[in-house]
């Protein structure tokens, strides 16, 4: 497996924090810079959008003003109220055309036309049906504003005009409105005498015109370009129809007949409110401002609408970002070289350390760990030092320990072979000893005392043949004879065979089986001769009113699953200086005649012999606990 230094872990988390660091920057700082200037790009269209209705607005009020001044003359006043026909003035034409009037006409005070500029009056008496001139009437009042005439009407002022209302518009699908045309026009009444004696009135035709939204882009956006395309639009609507527009399609020309969004075209003709926001208009994105156009009856006729091209906007912001991600390249570079220097002087003490915990590994405890920090590296150095002190006391104790073991195993090593020596030679007359013992022992003539000392020597005999047993186990002369069992069961019957001497004794026996215990491979005999002397040892400890607790429960002891054993009594406890003796072969401290001293010996032996181990806890007037464990998977040969 692949390894790297923690200077190297220490360096590229510094280059991940500040690219992170700096990816967060750029994508918050993109996004932040982008709304503000996206608000302010808002705020500009709003004052747009009022700039752009001032110029609507001044182009009726220059008409207005324009007929207010004609019919304030004498010569208009005389033309309209002579009883026989009058040409009109000449100025009047003049003026028509200098203001750029699709049409100018005048009426009597019915409404009768007596003059149009660009079309004939028409059969003698007819009523005009210009909603200019029915307005005046009416209302007897100057008025200006926005107005919706059909073809027929358009025609009757100017004949052209019905053609150019349609030019330009032919969409699919069509549009949701009937064909007519959008005019800016006033009417305005002339009085002689303090009494109305005719009306003048003109207009001007928006369909298909770029007066308007020309003038909006050179005043308001300066005709200013950005990569081939205008940067501020304008359009009038007639309903959602454009119908005078600078918005241009794919092919440059201007997108007459196109239709607003439906989003747009509910908010402002329906809800009569302004909108403004980021929209697709035809293929660009862009900041619009749109506001209802009123008729002069103040129905929602149209909309005016302007909007910047979002794109100039969005490469700022791109180009901002590119800013911010080459300054934190800069950054990460200059990181990864002031890291890698700094890092260098911070880590060397610690690469000294690593060298030192190499040499400790090979075996040298006086390894040479460099100078001393004035940092928390160097409290890790006298930590270094600490540990490597205590390792140098303890490889001292280990190699005591190790040659007590050693010359304990050799003692042991040397009892077990005289043991079995001794066994071996003894075994044979002892038997032949019992034997006869107990012929003698059938025999009818023999008298009373003879007996009772005959029957003293089998006794002492089978005493001595245990004691030979216990030299044999001792020396593992006897084999294993393992088979699988449930470790609980054999406690049970183990307790069962010890309760009636409990009870003699007065001391209670108690046994608590774990849940869920692993099968065992043992020797049946050893192991229950084990649990048995264990049992036995207790009760010698103890007197009447004690009590023994056996317990079973899963260990495990390292990779290793098994079964932990625990024997504990409320003896009196083992003196300190006898524990590591215990397990001693010969040791005792049972009077003369009572034991032998092999039984821990014999059953720390048999235990080892199964993988396990035996440890015992002790404290003089707490009692003692034996604890046993033996592996699942005990190792080979057993």
């Amino acid at each position: 497996m692949k390894r790297h230094s923690i200077r190297f872990k220490l360096v590229i988390s510094m280059i991940a924090v500040s690219l992170l660091v700096g990816l967060i920057s750029i994508l918050v700082g993109g996004n932040l810079l982008y709304q503000s200037v996206l608000a302010e790009a808002n705020n500009r269209i709003r004052q747009d959008l009022n700039v752009a209705r001032m110029i609507y607005d001044d182009r009726a009020d220059t008409i207005r003003v324009v007929l207010e001044t004609m019919a304030s003359t004498p010569a208009l006043a005389m033309m309209v109220g002579a009883t026989s026909p009058v040409p009109a003035p000449p100025s009047i034409k003049i003026l028509a055309d200098r203001i750029q009037l699709d049409f100018l006409g005048i009426a009597d005070d019915q409404g009768r036309v007596v003059h149009r500029t660009s079309a004939t009056v028409g059969p003698e008496g007819s009523i005009s049906d210009n909603p200019l001139v029915r307005h005046v009437l009416a209302n007897r009042k100057t008025v200006a504003g926005t107005v919706i005439m059909d073809g027929a009407q358009l025609s009757v002022e100017n004949p052209a005009l019905a053609a150019r209302m349609t030019a330009g518009l032919s969409v699919d699908p069509p549009p949701r409105t009937q064909a007519a045309g959008m005019v800016i026009g006033a009417a305005v009444p002339i009085f002689s005498d303090g009494r109305m004696t005719g009306i003048i009135y003109g207009g001007f035709l928006l369909n298909g015109s770029t007066t308007i939204v020309d003038k909006i882009g050179q005043t308001v956006f300066k005709n200013e370009v950005y990569k081939g395309r205008n940067v501020g639009t304008a359009t009038i609507f007639y309903s959602d129809v454009r119908v005078a527009t600078s918005v241009k399609d794919a092919t440059g020309k201007r997108a007459l007949g196109t239709h607003s969004s439906p989003e747009v075209a509910r908010r402002v003709l329906e809800e009569g409110k302004k909108w403004t926001d980021r929209a697709r208009v035809l293929e660009d994105w862009t900041i619009t401002a749109y506001e209802p156009i009123m008729d002069i009856a103040a129905k929602r006729v149209g909309m005016l609408y302007v909007g910047v091209l979002e794109a100039k906007y969005a490469d700022i912001r791109n180009q901002a970002i590119a800013v911010f991600a080459g300054i934190t390249l800069a950054g990460v570079a200059l990181a990864i070289v002031l890291s890698w220097f700094f890092t260098g002087r911070i880590m060397r003490p610690v690469s000294y350390l690593i060298r030192a915990s190499s040499e400790i590994s090979s075996g040298n405890l006086h390894p040479d760990i460099g100078p001393v920090s004035k940092d928390d590296i160097g409290r890790l150095q006298e930590k270094f030092i600490t540990m490597v002190e205590a390792l140098r006391e303890r490889e001292k104790l280990q190699q005591k320990e190790s040659e007590t073991r050693l010359i304990q195993s050799e003692k042991h090593a040397s009892v077990g072979k005289l043991a079995a020596g001794v066994a071996h030679e003894i075994n044979n007359p002892l038997t032949a000893v019992l034997t006869f013992t107990h012929l003698i022992l059938r025999r009818k003539d023999i008298p009373e005392s003879v007996r009772s000392d005959l029957e003293l020597v089998a006794s002492q005999t089978e005493r001595v043949r245990a004691i030979v047993k216990s030299l044999l186990d001792f020396s593992r002369q006897t084999e294993l004879s393992p088979v699988t069992m449930d470790i609980n069961r054999l406690i049970e019957d183990s307790v069962r065979l010890m309760e009636n001497q409990g009870l003699i004794k007065g001391i209670d026996l108690v046994f608590n089986a774990g849940n869920d215990l692993p099968v065992l491979l043992l020797d049946r005999n050893q192991c229950q001769s084990v649990l048995i002397n264990m049992i036995l040892n207790a009760f010698d400890a103890m007197d009447a009113g004690g009590r023994i607790d056996i317990q079973t429960q899963k260990a495990a002891k390292g990779e290793s699953g098994g079964v932990e054993i625990r024997i504990a009594d409320t003896g009196s406890g083992i003196s300190p200086e006898y524990m590591d003796k215990l397990f001693d072969p010969f040791f005792t401290t049972k009077p003369a005649g009572k034991g032998t001293g092999l039984g821990l010996a014999v059953s720390a032996g048999i235990i080892q012999r199964h993988g396990g181990t035996i440890d015992v806890k002790s404290k003089p007037g707490s009692g003692t606990t034996f604890t046993i464990w033996l592996p699942e998977h005990p190792p080979e040969g057993v």
